[in-house]
């Protein structure tokens, strides 16, 4: 049988205190204490081997350290968000920042604003970063809860008491349409799971890089196995342009796959080019022609931004950080 555990009171019967002044000891609130109480519970609790609740401990203080990190479980990542490469790359970036500041990373996935609200509560987060979510979304936890936030990528006109850390997405759009054009190129695609927002953006930008005639855009599904059917049965459209510019590296690296392994070369056959510069745009091939975002300098704006929302809760701002076209092996000359 195993041993009883020990508890708060246990400790405080034995050294004739009371419970609360055994937790303030635990949970650090000592400036009520003597040091002679302080190093007398500590003692005990050693011998004792009292194993505190961290997550206890964390709530009852005012400084948890603790900065939450909330993705959007969206439907198009089928179960895998923390294995798509601009996820798990933004992430990265974030613990550097997180770390450096001397706070705890702690990271959820979630699609329920609910759920957010709860895991902010719960953990007594200092602040949170948001990845994926909506404006409806952000609308609806300003009024359900105090906790600062920032948000990456959100389309609103109000940012108050949040900061929004968004990418020139029509600036890099435009800058493919431009590389495409320089290249020769003169019948061009778009594709995306979507029309309005980052996606909408990425593309008005690369039409009008391109000069607006002859870069169409295609409405591509979400998930993987519907996406392939799609393309198998789009083939022969798809062929028709000599360049294809996706709104994220995986749906330009998903792309490659499929038309490499349907005979047609890349770029030989056909230009690509993606958005995001993800780590695996470098570990394909042929190499992906992308679009740049600096994800530590999102990360440190974010970071920036959190804190300074800490100190002032009632303050908001949008922030819109530039991009660079890299130019790789998956685009050539016509």
């Amino acid at each position: 049988m195993s041993e009883k555990k020990i508890t708060i009171s246990d400790i405080a019967d034995e050294l004739g205190l009371s419970a609360a002044t055994v937790s303030n000891v635990i949970h650090g609130k000592t400036k009520k204490v003597s040091r002679e109480t302080i190093h007398r519970v500590q003692e005990l609790l050693e011998k004792r081997q009292y194993i505190p609740s961290m997550a206890g401990i964390l709530m009852a203080q005012n400084d948890t350290g603790i900065i939450g990190v909330v993705v959007n479980q969206h439907d198009k990542y089928e179960s895998h968000v923390l294995e798509d490469a601009f996820i798990s790359s933004s992430l990265n970036y974030l613990s550097v920042e997180i770390e450096k500041t001397g706070k705890f990373m702690m990271v959820k996935t979630t699609s329920q604003i609910q759920e957010i609200v709860k895991f902010a509560s719960m953990w007594n987060m200092e602040g949170l970063i948001l990845i994926g979510f909506c404006e409806e979304d952000y609308i609806c936890l300003r009024n359900s809860m105090r906790v600062p936030f920032v948000a990456y990528d959100v389309y609103q006109k109000n940012p108050e008491r949040l900061a929004i850390i968004k990418i020139d997405n029509y600036s890099g759009g435009f800058q493919m349409g431009q590389h495409f054009k320089s290249l020769g190129h003169n019948h061009v695609l778009c594709i995306a799971d979507n029309d309005i927002y980052t996606d909408r953006e990425r593309y008005e930008g690369f039409r009008d890089g391109f000069d607006g005639d002859g870069a169409d855009f295609l409405l591509i599904p979400m998930l993987k196995e519907e996406r392939l059917d799609f393309y198998k049965k789009n083939l022969e459209k798809i062929c028709k342009y000599t360049a294809v510019f996706a709104v994220s590296d995986y749906y330009a690296i998903d792309l490659m796959g499929f038309l490499m392994s349907q005979g047609i070369r890349v770029p030989q056959d056909i230009s690509v080019a993606g958005f995001d510069d993800t780590p695996l745009c470098t570990q394909v091939f042929p190499t992906l022609t992308t679009v740049r975002q600096d994800g530590a300098l999102r990360a440190k704006t974010a970071m920036n931004k959190l804190l300074e929302l800490k100190e002032d809760p009632e303050a908001g701002t949008m922030i819109v950080l530039p991009v660079t076209l890299v130019e790789r092996e998956s685009t050539r000359a016509v």
